[in-house]
Order: structure tokens, then sequence, then C-alpha cells
């Protein structure tokens, strides 16, 4: 009993350590009377939590108070978002309402909550309702964007704190974090975070690699600091010569830029050379800002050459969420090339602080890069119509993508994604504008409405009253708002066409004496397999349903009871598994009680033992077992989480699995056949099939073999590079579907 006084002794100090932290780092933005709101915010969370405690057995109140720090310390929020932050999580887990958050700190602070409470159910339940949330979670945002920025702080300390998580728990968040999150950080401007959200998240998702490449830093750091401090003595001595005040620093990568270069490139991390970037951050007057940063660039440029392929001017033609910057990369000392970031400590602060910089310096016109992304989110948000999951899709896909600049005929600027196509930017000026579009002049010359615009292209629409949008538009538009528009008006089409569909099918069971009512026409399309009454009705009009079937249907529906068929819809995940006839000889074990259940290996990642699987319930398919580290787990986590089920080899591995081997190397007479003897001969591996094209010298083969789990595939991997001529081999999955 003594030990436990002792405990809460010590952890009532560490609360008011906390607390007194937190203050300090809101010290900037304090005005007068402001600390009293905090403090009375923070009485108020502590004895909302005071019986609460987090997985790790620390006082719930750690969390709250670690969310409002990351608020006012990492993304500079003010007093209002501090009061919120502490209060986040009391309207759903506590005894307070939102009513005594008005009372004691006002309306704003209310709404602010309110979002945070809506949202807190994201990805919680069903797809349908969790794509659902997140639409209610960007409307929160066009109101007021605090709302987000609080929940990133959020989740940037749960991501922080996540060890003490169940495996599954912590593979489901993480997919979330990279998934949405981090892609929001990262168009709100949060460079920090979106990185240190990637990092976190691939520390559960791709544990061993996040390790090995942790360790190769760390291997190199002594060096690495060595070459940035020669690298940059010049630059500050130059700079210092010419007038310019400035900061010039090294910063390292994350881990996960670090680990997408190794992956889309194909190259092992010894070959990745720009494991950082120089920033030189200039202390200049507003009025010099863009010719300090061009006087930086000759300077930086003078001493080491410039690869002319790889300028970014951000600061001409800022990006939409604000980000300004001159970026380049030179050729350094001992043959590597060395990213730099110029810009001032103006465009640094809106840089790593994202949004809530931009309303700090921003102009008073309101219609910054950002004024206009919320304005567009509001503008999708608005058709009722759009299919929640298709919303998250499109959205996620426009969040994380680069920008391509084009012009009006009358010189005006558009931004939008890159991979954006005339079809694009005719709704980007206008919906009715896209609705009527027929084609498109880019430079004067004309091009199909499937066009890729390039930056600097000056486009003329061209429009037609008989156009209307189709079908395949969706294949050739890339931005949520043409998607949602297009999707919007062939819903309207379908629905009238839908009607003059009932008016035929009324008549028709009006002549066979058959009641025209729901349950009646739910058990046609259920019969059917047709998906929803308006689209029985809609087949039923264009003529792709068979009448005589369906007149045979409805006369044995007249004489025998329809007996219902469950369905996998409605029953809950645990009834399912244990529905599920058992097997005796199976590799894996399956769900919370690892029973031994029917399954199949996915064909995108075919996964193999030793690999880190779980299962996913299907409607249709039963239990598909997929890696963690698949192409498709993040996006099938995140939708839907309540149909993942744990999953677990077993010791057995005499069962051979299909997986791919890709092999690079140098074009020469017998490479392949040797590499074909290594995986027949020595390893004894069947070869489902080989392809391989060579080009200038260098060939590419993809190989289709079987193993017997992972150690197996690695050891016939290391034997494949020790092979005469072959420069690479790896693992490589099926294409994402």
């Amino acid at each position: 009993m003594k030990d436990l006084v002792i405990d809460l002794e010590a952890e009532k100090k560490e609360i008011i350590k906390r607390y007194r932290a937190l203050l300090r780092a809101c010290k900037p933005t304090l005005q007068k009377g402001d600390k009293r709101f905090i403090r009375k915010a923070f009485d108020m969370s502590l004895e909302a939590h005071k019986d609460m405690r987090r997985k790790s057995g620390e006082p719930y109140i750690y969390h709250p108070i670690a969310v409002a720090q990351i608020c006012a310390e990492e993304i500079g929020l003010g007093t209002t978002s501090i009061v919120c932050a502490l209060l986040h999580d009391t309207v759903e887990d506590t005894h307070l309402t939102l009513d005594d958050i008005e009372r004691e700190f006002g309306k704003k602070a209310a709404n602010i909550i309110d979002g945070l409470t809506k949202i807190s159910g994201v990805f919680d339940h069903r797809s349908s309702i969790q794509a659902e949330n997140f639409r209610k979670m960007l409307l929160t945002l066009a109101d007021d964007v605090r709302v987000i920025l609080i929940k990133l702080a959020d989740r940037l300390h749960n991501m922080r704190t996540m060890e003490h998580m169940p495996r599954d728990k912590q593979l489901k968040i993480s997919s979330e974090t990279v998934y949405l999150y981090a892609p929001l950080a990262h168009r709100l401007g949060l460079y920090a975070i979106k990185s240190e959200l990637e990092d976190l998240a691939m520390k559960f998702t791709e544990t061993s690699t996040y390790k090995f490449i942790a360790q190769k830093l760390s291997e190199r750091k002594v060096e690495r600091e060595k070459f940035i401090r020669e690298f940059i003595g010049p630059i500050q001595k130059a700079l210092a010569e010419q007038g310019l005040e400035a900061e010039v620093l090294g910063r390292p990568k994350s881990i996960h830029s670090i680990w997408n270069k190794m992956r889309t490139k194909g190259i092992p991390f010894e070959e990745v050379y720009d494991l950082f970037a120089i920033r030189i951050v200039l202390d200049s007057p507003p009025e010099n800002e863009k010719a300090d940063c061009w006087k930086a660039y000759s300077i930086v440029t003078d001493l080491y050459r410039p690869n002319p392929d790889r300028l970014k001017d951000w600061i001409s033609s800022p990006k939409s969420n604000g980000y300004e910057s001159l970026h380049t990369t030179v050729m350094g000392p001992k043959g590597r090339w060395v990213e730099i970031q110029i810009r001032t400590q103006r465009m640094n602060e809106i840089a790593e602080k994202g949004f809530a910089a931009h309303w700090k310096y921003k102009e008073s016109d309101g219609d910054s890069g950002l004024d206009q992304w919320i304005k567009k989110v509001r503008e999708t948000l608005s058709s009722p119509e759009t299919n929640a999951l298709d919303f998250l899709d499109d959205f996620k896909m426009n969040l994380f993508s680069d920008e391509v600049f084009a012009f009006t005929p009358k010189g005006s600027l558009l931004k939008l994604p890159n991979g954006a196509t005339a079809l694009d930017f005719a709704f980007e000026i206008h919906t009715d504008v896209g609705s009527r579009c027929i084609g498109a002049k880019v430079n004067h010359k004309l091009v199909p409405l499937s066009y890729k615009l390039q930056n600097g292209d000056q486009i003329e629409i061209i429009t037609s009253s008989k156009q209307a949008p189709k079908d395949d538009w969706l294949n050739i538009v890339v931005t949520a708002k043409a998607k949602s528009k297009i999707k919007s008006s062939l819903k309207e089409e379908k629905r009238k066409i839908a009607d003059d569909g009932k008016e035929i099918l009324e008549r028709k069971m009006k002549s066979l004496k058959i009641p025209f009512n729901s349950d009646i026409l739910h058990k046609i399309a259920n019969a059917f397999r047709i998906q929803s009454i308006q689209d029985l009705y809609y087949r039923v009009a264009i003529g792709k349903f068979d009448q005589n079937d369906l007149k045979r249907y409805l006369e044995v529906e007249k004489s025998v009871e329809n007996k219902s068929v469950e369905k996998i819809q409605t029953e809950t995940i645990d009834a399912f598994v244990k529905s599920i006839k058992k097997k005796t000889d199976d590799m894996l074990v399956i769900g919370d009680d690892m029973q031994k259940l029917d399954y199949k290996l996915a064909p995108c990642c075919n996964p193999i033992p030793g690999d880190d699987v779980f299962g996913f319930v299907t409607v249709s398919e039963g239990i598909k077992i997929h890696r963690t580290n698949c192409p498709n787990a993040v996006k099938l986590m995140s939708n839907f989480g309540y149909r993942i089920v744990k999953a677990k080899w077993t010791n057995q591995n005499e069962i051979a699995f299909l997986t791919g081997v890709r092999v690079t190397g140098i074009d020469d007479v017998g490479v392949i056949n040797n590499i074909t003897k290594v995986i027949s001969n020595d390893f004894k591996v069947n070869i489902r099939s080989i392809t391989v094209d060579s080009n200038d010298g260098i060939f590419e083969g993809s190989l289709m073999v079987y193993v017997n789990d992972t150690d197996h595939l690695h050891n016939l991997i290391r034997r494949l590079k020790e092979v005469r001529g072959v420069l690479t081999a790896t693992r490589f999955d099926a294409v994402q579907l």
C-alpha cells in the first residue's frame, strides 16, 4: 500500500512537470488571460480522466497533455487549440458534455471538440461508416481546420506510444496512418509530422527493414557529419562575404523516404547517395526574399556544379499548401549528389508548421492556395450521392500528388495534380464547362480529352450543348472534383432511365396480379443478384433483363414460400469464422483463438511461410491471406479493419508456394543458363515461368518459382546474386489490384 502511495505521489509530480513544460511551449502565443483558460482546461481534463489509464499503465492525462504540447510546439497553434487538445477525449470518454465545454470556454471551443468527437470513430466499425466519418472530418476541416490539426497531433502521439498495443492493432493503426493521416499532414504543409508518421508506421509494418536502415544510418553517422561539415563550410563563407545572413544545416532524410527510393529504383542501401539534404535558411526582409534566394542559389552553383534537370522553383509558383522553396541537386565532393533547399525564415516556418504558419503570414485577400484547396474540398463534398469509399480513394490520391501548372487562354494560372488531363482542366474551370467538353486545344493544337497536362501548357476548352458526361470519362480524369461531378451526372441520367423501367415492371406485375411493393421487389433483386431496386428498374429499362425469366420467377413466387438465405453481410465476423469447415493439414492458424480454417492465398502478394501475414474476410471467397506489406494491405486495413483476422504460419513446410524473383545483370553468353541451373539443380526448385528482356547489354528477368518458405527464398536469392554477371536479385509481388 505504501508503494502505491509513493507511485501516486510520483505520478502527481510528473503530471505537474509535464503541465509546466506545456505552458513553456505555449509561451510564444500566450495573451492576457490565456494561462487561466489553459489551467481551467487542464484541471477539467485531469478530473475527468482521473480513474483512466493508458495501455502502458500510465495515467491517461499524459496523453491530452502530450497532444496539447505537439499542437503548441510542433504546429504552433494558439490557446483555443491547446484548450481543445487538453479536452479532446472528454466528451467521448467521460461525464463531460458539449454544454459543459461551451459554458466554460465558449461556442468555438465546443464546435472544435464536437468535430473531434464526431471523427473519433473514423475506421472503427464498418467500411461505409469509416469513409462517411472521413467525409464528416473533411467537412469540419472546411469550417475549422484546427479540428484536423489537433487530430493529427492526437494521431502522432498515439503512434509514438504504440509499442504497448497488440500486433493486429499496430498493423491496423499504422495502415490508417500511412493511408490517410500522413497524406493529410503533407497536404496541410506539415512536412516534419508527415515524415515522422510515415517512419513510425513503417516501424510497425516493415519492422526488420526499418531496423536495418536505422542501423545503417547510425553506423555512417560520423562519416556523414564529416562530409556535411566539409560541404557547407565554403557555402557559409561565400554567403557571409556576399552579406547574406543565413543558417546552413544538414538534414537527414527520413527512413521511409530512403526505403521508398530503394524500392522504386530497385537499389540496395549502399547505392542511396542522397541520405541527407542541405538547407539554407536566409534571414531576409519580405521585399528581398526572392532576390536573396536566387542570389544564394547563384553562390551555391558557383561552388558546386548543379544538375540542370533537378531545379524546382516553388518560390515563383508556390505549392497549393503554401510551400515555398528553391530545390536543386549539385555534385559535391567524392562524386556524390547533394540536394540543396534554399528558403527564408518565413518560408521555413510555413514548411515546418504548415497551415498554422500560413495563417500567421496570410494575405488579407483570403485567396491563398490553401483557401482554394479547402474550397475544392467543400465543392467535392457538396454532392450527397458521392459514394463515400470512392470519394475516399479519389481524395487520398489527390492529397499526395505533385502539381502541374497550366494556363487558360486569358492567362489565368490553374494548379492541378500531376497526371491531370484536359478534361480535368475543363472541370476545374467550371462543372458546366467539363460536362459539355468535346475537345481541347493545347498551345493552339487540337488534343484528345485524355491529353496529360504539362507545366506551362495554355489550354482552350471546346464545348457543345449536345455533349453530356460518359462512363469512360471516369478512366480519363484523376481529380476528385471531376470524378465526383461525372459520377453525379451519370447517376442522375441512370435515375431517369430507371424511372421508365419502374413503369414497365409495375405494368408487368399488375398483369400477373402480383403486389408491387418493396418486399417483393427486394426478393426479385436478390434472386437475380441485382444490388438494388433502382438497378433492377434500370436493367428492365435498357432491356438487359430477361422478361420470361422474370415471369417464371414471379409465378413460382406466388406458389412457393421463399426461404431466406443467410448472407455474410448480416453475420458478425466471429460467427462467419466459426462457420467455416476446419482442416487438419493446414499451414496456417487463423483468428484470436488460432483455429485451422479454410483460406486462400492472395495472388496480389503471393505470401509464403515465414512472411508476416494477416487474414481478410471477403464477401464471397472466404478468408484470403495477405502479406502485411502487400501492395493492397494498407487500403484493406484502413477501410475494412473490422474484416481483418490474425493469421500465423505453423511449422509444416513440405508444401511449395509460388513467388516471384526479379533478376538483372550483364547480358553475357550463358548467364541465363547459369541462373536456371542454380534454381533447378542446386536448389531443386521448380520454375513455373521465366521471361527475359535484354536492352543495351543489360538483361532483366522475371521468374515465377515454387519455394517452401522465406528462408528457402532468401537462400535462393543469395545464391543467385553470386552467379557471375548477376547485378541484383529481388523478390517481387504481383501488381496492385
